[in-house]
């Protein structure tokens, strides 16, 4: 449960550490180009923390820092390869995050002195270490975005250097305390970066990050009843977010394995950082680069539990090749062009575990009435596959770069005694208004939920529907089909407003005489 008093507090001390880094780099460059620096450096200093706190406590029984034991060229091959084996990567003690502060702040001597070139050669060791190991997909190209000689840093190696010096003492300042957190660090910070300064990626902004109150209702109705998960994945995971909130909704938080594909090279950077940061050891997680549809880099991997907030409508090439892949064969449709919602449904649908699959996924509202070849794959699903679990309808301007109300369908592949019957909810007016966006609060989210999980007719917010009244509709399943929520206005007392009518008139005639006379007294 999210403390909303703590994550209002860590949120704002955030912002205001990023503002002041924002501050001393904006004047060089551009937010999409800033953020980068940030980011990668955000996550170098997580990257070194977790290995210091690891030696001290893999060294503790020798009585020997990490600093002593790389010195002596006995341990160093042993601590290297620990180093290897439990964190995919090294950083030798000269170059932890703390080592850089130190030589900024109090260098001992000139030739101590931080050389921006010596943090880019630390971070280029750190992925080099990855190299023909088990890491290596988890590491390569992390820092790709984070070009430390782009002269918009400046012209010299000292100005590049004075520039991020500042941005590594800022981030020093930052107390993330990682384990206590009340939201997705990078994530946030990542959204927080395009609310300072507006640009194109702003816009874009819902591509990488589902805001945290429908993020937590996505994988809150994903796991209800689960235990642990086998397998977690989201096919357009942005920054993972949604990916690591499911996880804090099982009831043990076990998950074997966590399966994400993202196709901006920054988001997917983005999202393995944050699996990394959140504790995911690399061994527990594959994040692909690539395009969901064109290229389904899952394999033959079932998934226990699916989520996803993917691209509304977007256009993709509609291929007719495609109707041979065995994701979207089944339907003999392909969705139009212009909108390749149900393709991204398919593409989860295919990945559902047989025994126990899950599915949520926010869409827009026209996935659940338009025609053509969208009505074709929506009955093949909802009837042929019997996989549609319940259909709930959210308040709009919920999301970043969108002020569209979506909705959001839950699938499972076993629905045993619900079988029958489609769940539909509508929750249109379940938030709290806000000046540039509106909030999904807990209190909304356990209220759709409760509604899930007794799966019973409440007036004018959800509705039991059997297949013959669905199939009465066409097919169609627009919420308000099913849920009535019209609110009859009370009656009009007319004989009340002819009276209103006919005072204002007098009262408006007297104040007209009173003009004309004052006028007539002037003479004019």
């Amino acid at each position: 449960m999210i403390d909303s008093a703590k994550y209002q507090a860590q949120a704002s001390e955030l912002s205001q550490k990023l503002w002041a880094i924002a501050n001393d780099l904006r004047g060089n460059m551009d937010s999409t180009k800033f953020r980068n620096y940030i980011l990668g450096t955000i996550f170098y200093r997580y990257l070194s923390e977790r290995t210091k706190d690891y030696m001290q406590e893999i060294l503790k029984e020798d009585g020997l820092t990490y600093e002593q034991a790389f010195a002596d060229d006995d341990y160093r091959p042993v601590v290297e390869q620990w180093s290897i084996e439990h964190l995919g990567y090294i950083i030798r003690p000269e170059n932890l995050f703390g080592e850089l502060v130190r030589r900024i702040v109090r260098p001992d001597g000139d030739a101590d002195r931080f050389n921006v070139e010596d943090y880019e050669r630390a971070v280029n060791e750190l992925i080099g270490s990855t190299m023909g190991q088990a890491s290596e997909a988890a590491f390569s190209g992390l820092f790709n975005d984070m070009k430390l000689q782009d002269p918009d840093l400046g012209d010299t190696v000292a100005a590049r250097t004075s520039l991020i010096a500042k941005v590594i003492v800022k981030i020093s300042e930052i107390d993330f305390k990682l384990a206590d957190s009340q939201f997705d660090v990078l994530g946030t910070a990542y959204m927080i970066l395009i609310g300072l300064f507006a640009s194109d990626a702003g816009k874009k902004s819902g591509e990488f990050f589902t805001p945290t109150g429908p993020s937590k209702l996505v994988a809150t109705l994903a796991t209800v009843g689960l235990d642990e998960a086998r397998t977690v994945g989201d096919c357009t995971c942005g920054s993972a977010s949604m990916l690591l909130e499911v996880q804090k909704h099982l009831t043990t938080g076990r998950v074997g394995h966590f399966y994400g594909q993202e196709n901006n090279a920054t988001t997917y950077n983005l999202a393995r950082m944050n699996m990394l940061m959140h504790g995911v050891d690399y061994q527990h997680f594959d994040i692909y680069k690539g395009d969901t549809l064109r290229e389904d880099k899952y394999g033959d991997v079932k998934m226990t539990v699916q989520v996803c907030n993917p691209p509304y409508s977007l256009k993709y090439d509609g291929n007719p090749a495609l109707l041979d892949d065995p994701r979207y064969s089944g339907a003999g449709k392909l969705p139009p062009k212009s909108h390749a919602d149900y393709a991204f449904v398919e593409h989860m649908v295919y990945h559902m575990d047989d025994d126990d699959g899950r599915v949520a996924v926010l869409l827009p509202h026209g996935v659940l009435f338009r025609g053509g070849a969208e009505e074709v794959i929506r009955k093949y699903i909802v009837k042929d596959l019997n996989r549609l679990d319940a259909v709930i309808g959210l308040a709009p301007n919920l999301f970043h770069g969108t002020s569209i109300p979506v909705c959001l369908l839950v699938l499972k592949s076993k629905r045993n005694g619900n079988s029958g019957n489609v769940l539909f909810i509508d929750a249109s007016k379940e938030f709290k208004p806000g000046k540039n966006q509106n909030t999904l609060e807990d209190a909304h989210i356990q209220k759709i939920v409760e509604a899930y999980r007794n799966r019973a007719d409440v007036d004018k917010f959800a509705h039991v529907a059997d297949m013959a009244e669905i199939e009465a509709n066409g097919w169609n399943l627009n919420i308000p089909r099913y849920v009535d929520t019209f609110e009859e206005e009370e009656p009009v007392d007319l004989a009340a407003v002819r009276a209103d009518l006919k005072r204002i008139e007098s009262e408006k005639k007297a104040a007209v005489d009173k003009v004309e006379s004052m006028l007539s007294q002037l003479g004019l």
